[in-house]
C-alpha cells in the first residue's frame, strides 16, 4: 500500500480543551458498525501526519480517528509553557476529552505508536470500560531501557559520527546543522528505512522543527537524547494492571529493541508480539501491507 494516496476524511474538526482547542480528523464509519480506531501519535510533539497510513484500516463500518495532541500540528500551540504543564497527565486528560466528546467512549479500539504507545498503555492501566482492545507500536516500556539500548545502537555508528554527536551533546550544540546530520544518519537505520522519507513521514519531522516545545520538553534534542520530563518514566511495575486485549508491533532494525519490547509482553497478560523483519520504526510505512493486515485481523478478533 506504500505510495497510494492516503484516503481523504469524512471528518475534521476542533474540540475544546482546557481553554485551547484539539484538532481532530475522522477517515471512514459513515456507517459504523464497529468500533473506531483511535491513533495516538508519537514524539511527544510530532504531529499526527506520520501515522496516517493507518487511515487505511478505516472502512464505511470503521471510524479511523486521529489527532494532534496539544502544542503541535493543527491543534493550540503553547510555546510559552514549561515542563510543569506538558505532563503525561495533561495527555491523559486531553485523550478522555477527545473520546467523550466525539461520543466513543463507550466502546473504541486505541493505536499507539512510539510515545502515543507510551500514551496509550497510560490510559489502559486505568482499565477504562470502553477501550476494546490496545496496540502498542514501536514504544518502550521504560525510558532507562530506551535510552540504554539507543547507546547500544549508536556504539554501532561510524566512528565520526558517534564523534559529532558527543561533541555536540558535551557543548549544548544540538541545535547544530552538523548534528542533525549525524542525526540523520541514526534515524536512517533505526526509525524509518525509506529513503527519502515519505511526505507525511517530512511533515511531522517539519512540525517540530517548527514549534520543538513539547518534544524538547518531553524528550530532548533528538530520539536518542532523551534530558526532558519523561527522562525516569516508566510504566513497567504497572503493566499487570492492563486488562485490554494487547498486540505489540516492532520492527527488527526498530530504535525500540527486542529488549525494550520485553517488558511489555512479559507485562501484559496474553500479549501478542509481531517483529516486522524489513521495518525499523514505522514498519506502517516501511512494511504498510503486512503491518496493516496484522492490526486488521487482530481488531476484528476483539470487537
Amino acid at each position: 500500500m506504500t505510495g497510494t494516496p492516503i484516503p481523504a476524511p469524512a471528518r475534521t474538526g476542533t474540540i475544546p480543551f482546557r481553554g485551547h482547542s484539539t484538532w481532530f480528523r475522522i477517515t471512514g464509519g459513515q456507517a459504523a458498525t464497529l468500533p473506531p480506531l483511535v491513533v495516538l501519535h508519537g514524539g511527544p510533539g510530532a504531529l499526527h501526519d506520520y501515522t496516517l497510513r493507518f487511515a487505511d484500516l478505516a472502512s464505511p463500518a470503521r471510524a479511523v480517528i486521529h489527532y494532534d495532541q496539544l502544542g503541535c500540528g493543527r491543534s493550540t500551540h503553547l510555546p510559552e509553557k514549561g515542563p510543569d504543564f506538558w505532563t503525561v497527565e495533561l495527555f491523559l486528560a486531553e485523550l478522555d476529552n477527545l473520546l467523550t466528546h466525539l461520543g466513543i467512549a463507550g466502546g473504541y479500539h486505541l493505536l499507539g505508536q512510539s510515545w502515543g504507545g507510551m500514551l496509550g498503555a497510560e490510559h489502559a492501566v486505568r482499565q477504562p470500560a470502553g477501550l476494546r482492545s490496545l496496540v502498542i507500536a514501536n514504544s518502550p516500556p521504560s525510558m532507562k531501557l530506551w535510552v540504554q539500548e539507543a547507546n547500544r545502537l549508536r556504539a554501532d555508528l561510524p566512528a565520526e559520527v558517534q564523534a559529532t554527536l558527543l561533541a555536540h551533546e558535551a557543548a549544548g550544540t544540538t541545535g547544530s546543522a552538523e548534528y542533525e546530520a549525524a542525526t540523520a544518519v541514526f534515524y536512517a537505520r533505526h526509525v524509518c528505512r525509506v529513503q527519502p522519507y515519505p511526505p507525511e513521514v517530512q511533515a511531522s519531522f517539519a512540525g517540530i522543527s517548527a514549534d520543538p516545545t513539547v518534544y524538547f520538553t518531553m524528550n530532548g534534542p533528538s530520539e536518542f537524547h532523551c534530558t526532558g520530563t519523561l527522562k525516569h518514566w516508566s510504566i513497567i511495575d504497572r503493566l499487570g494492571r492492563i486488562q485490554a486485549p494487547t498486540l505489540l508491533i516492532s520492527g527488527r532494525h526498530d530504535e525500540a529493541t527486542p529488549t525494550v519490547v520485553q517488558p511489555f509482553a512479559d507485562g501484559i497478560k496474553g500479549a501478542r508480539w509481531r517483529i516486522f523483519e524489513e521495518s525499523s520504526h514505522m514498519p506502517h510505512v516501511e512494511q504498510t501491507a503486512e503491518c496493516l493486515a496484522e492490526i486488521a485481523a487482530f481488531l476484528a478478533g476483539n470487537e
